[in-house]
Parts: C-alpha cells; structure tokens; sequence
C-alpha cells in the first residue's frame, strides 16, 4: 500500500534539513541505499515487524546506517522512522526525495523503450529532443521490450512520445471500426 502523502511530507522535512547543511545529495544518496536494502526481504522485515521490540528495530536500523557510513542527520532519521513506525515508506521516501532533487537540480528522469538495442547517437538525439519540449535537462534509461514491434517510446515525466508501430496499428484498428 502507498503511503505517498506521507513519504512526501518525510522527504520534504529531510530536504530542507539538506538544503540548509548543503548536503542534501548525499542523504539522497543515504536514502537509494537503504532503500536498495529493502528490497530483501529480511531487512524489511527487521525493521518493520511489530512481533521485534522496537529497540531490537532500531540497533537494526543502527547497524545499517553504520555499515553505509551516513551522516548522523541520516541516522537520526532513520531512528525516527523507526520509532514512529515509517520504516515500511522509506523506500517511497527515497523515492520522492529523489524527485525533490531532480527538481531542484532542473533535471528529469526518463524511459526510452525500443523493440531493439539503438545506436547512442540516436539515443543522444532523442535525449535532446526531450530536453527541447521540456525545457529541461534528460536522463533517459533505455529499455528493450519487443512486445512494441518497431520504433520507440520515449517517456519523460507526463510526457509521452509513442511512435512505436504497435501503437500505430491499434490505431489504424480503432480507425477501421469506426468506419464499419
């Protein structure tokens, strides 16, 4: 389950706590770490279970932020996560933390979808022709999905540009039902 106004408010506070310490890219960095760790089962487990005491809870937490040597404005966050029972959210914390400094950086996150592996001109002129509609620097991930058949799928942000022929022949499809 989400708990995305939630995660948002967390991040906000710990963005503008790094804003004013100037070290507001490496907490994020402290956050896709931890957040990374979550992804195994276990350490969400530890950290989130209500069945482990809560102090068992926070010498886990201790022990991460230890190992990942973060900032002791880092470990006292991740402290309170696990005192007020938000360590579950902390990956969509790290999530909206990272939107927060894109944001700041002037930066957008971005796919770019091929039914095959692209040349890195015609993905750099892609990147390009995003950065022109949105008036903002583009970090594009590419991604092969055969399923598009041909061309490409750019998404960046709410924008997508779809000229694969998958999307071209539904529509065609679409257009040919609604002349019968």
């Amino acid at each position: 389950m989400k708990n995305t106004v939630l995660a948002k408010r967390y991040a906000k506070a710990l963005f503008a706590v790094g804003k004013d310490d100037g070290a507001f890219a490496a907490y994020g960095e402290t956050l896709n770490q931890l957040a990374g760790l979550f992804e195994a089962r276990e350490v969400a487990d530890a950290l989130t279970n209500p069945l482990y005491p809560e102090d068992v809870r926070l010498k886990v937490m201790e022990k991460l932020v230890e190992a990942i040597k973060a900032a002791p404005v880092m470990v006292n966050f991740c402290k309170l996560l696990v005192e007020k029972k938000r360590a579950a959210i902390l990956p969509e914390i790290a999530e909206c933390y990272q939107e927060m400094v894109d944001s700041d950086r002037n930066l957008l996150r971005g796919t770019l979808v091929t039914a095959a592996e692209i040349g890195p001109e015609l993905s750099e002129k892609v990147k390009a022709t995003m950065e022109k509609i949105t008036g903002k620097q583009v970090e594009l991930t590419s991604r092969i999905d055969p399923a598009i058949i041909g061309g490409m799928v750019a998404k960046v942000g709410d924008l997508v540009l779809d000229g694969s022929i998958r999307s071209q022949l539904a529509g065609l499809k679409e257009s040919i039902k609604g002349r019968e």
